[in-house]
């Protein structure tokens, strides 16, 4: 039986409708209390909506959602115990931080000296004591970041729902804010939903990553298990930059696949195959061997990327099949170059025709 105490949140049959057209399709979910859960997807996904309904920004069609035991689905977004950071700052420009860290307490009859210390409380957290008495135009864009965010902090919610906070900040500054979320939920303990596009944040931060398409779930899983061991070739496909190569194949029986004309081990051995069905092979690009004279795979290299510590071959299989390899060695490898690409077999993953992952049956 779950334990409200230390249950987060949990999503029970959530549905959405825009008029006759449901772009949320009865999803459920449980988050722990106290940990960082993103929503990943490409657009369209449904992820921000998802994360509009546990706000009480969007109606819920269908289904319930509770925080911390309590069934929050109708109740107004001041009454719920959550805290959202937006992907724009919304900050009131003619208002200094510590004004617009203090509204919200204000508004809510807060008294004067609890306002003051959780002001103090969170600046410091934030380390932008000095900027209390500054106006948001006279701040970079990761203060302003940092000020929306500490506004949250004031609230002392149960849950922070953050919906692509860093998406307006340019590389440098996403890379610094990320390590700051990520140190505010280790200091916080706080259970945190966060909302993004990009691969990296969703890999970083996450505790617990929940992939969604088309207003579905297709996989939660930790950021090593969505990774390494992908349910279905669109999760494959869609997590990891490069993303992992889908070479299509067919089995050829007792743990094999063809591929062209070369017969390669496969990962697995299963009964749900039989010889000649059509399969897709999943190989990440960093699990691809590069050399010059042998391999499983003959392969003409397009283009390349050069990285510094590492580049990525953009390559044609001997089938038309695109693949990438990322290489670590110094062999020097141009654009019209024949290379040969190896693995070893539990690196492989396979997928069947329907799109899912086949699994070891014995």
């Amino acid at each position: 039986m779950r334990d409200p105490n230390r249950t987060g949140v949990v999503l029970t049959d959530i549905r959405k409708n825009f008029g006759s057209l449901e772009v949320i399709h009865g999803i459920n979910l449980e988050i722990a209390e106290g940990s960082f859960v993103v929503f990943v997807g490409p657009s369209g996904c449904g992820k921000s909506t998802l994360l509009r309904m546990i706000a009480g920004l969007e109606e819920v069609t269908d289904g319930y959602i509770e925080i911390k035991g309590r069934d929050v689905t109708d109740l107004d977004p001041s009454d719920r115990g959550i805290a959202m950071v937006f992907q724009s700052y919304a900050l009131y420009p003619h208002m200094s931080v510590r004004d617009n860290l203090a509204f919200g307490l204000k508004m809510a009859r807060t008294p004067d000296a609890e306002i003051d210390s959780r002001v103090r409380a969170a600046s410091a957290i934030l380390k932008i004591d000095p900027l209390l008495d500054r106006r948001p135009g006279q701040l970079s864009g990761g203060q302003r970041q940092r000020v929306a965010i500490g506004r949250a902090i004031v609230r002392k919610p149960d849950v922070f729902l953050f919906d692509e906070p860093l998406s307006n900040l340019d590389a440098e500054l996403r890379v610094s804010m990320r390590i700051e979320i990520a140190r505010l939920h280790r200091e916080l303990r706080n259970t945190m939903i966060y909302v993004t596009h990009d691969q990296t944040e969703a890999m970083t931060l996450a505790d617990v990553i929940v992939v969604l398409r088309d207003g579905r779930i297709e996989q939660i899983g930790t950021p090593r298990e969505v990774y390494e061991n992908p349910a279905n070739i669109f999760v494959a496909g869609f997590i990891g930059s490069p993303r992992m190569n889908l070479l299509t194949a067919h089995w050829a029986g007792d743990g094999c696949v063809q591929l062209g004309a070369t017969k390669i081990q496969a990962s697995v051995k299963t009964a749900k195959l039989v010889p000649g069905d059509t399969i897709t092979l999943g190989i990440r690009p960093e699990h691809l061997v590069v050399s010059a004279s042998e391999g499983l795979v003959k392969a003409r290299v397009d283009f390349f990327e050069y990285l510094g510590g590492t580049q990525f071959l953009y390559c044609q299989t001997e089938q038309g099949q695109p693949i990438v390899a990322e290489q670590r060695s110094h062999m020097p490898v141009n654009s019209g170059d024949t290379v040969y690409l190896s693995w070893e077999t539990a690196q492989l993953r396979l997928f069947d025709n329907s799109g899912m992952r086949v699994s070891e049956t014995g």
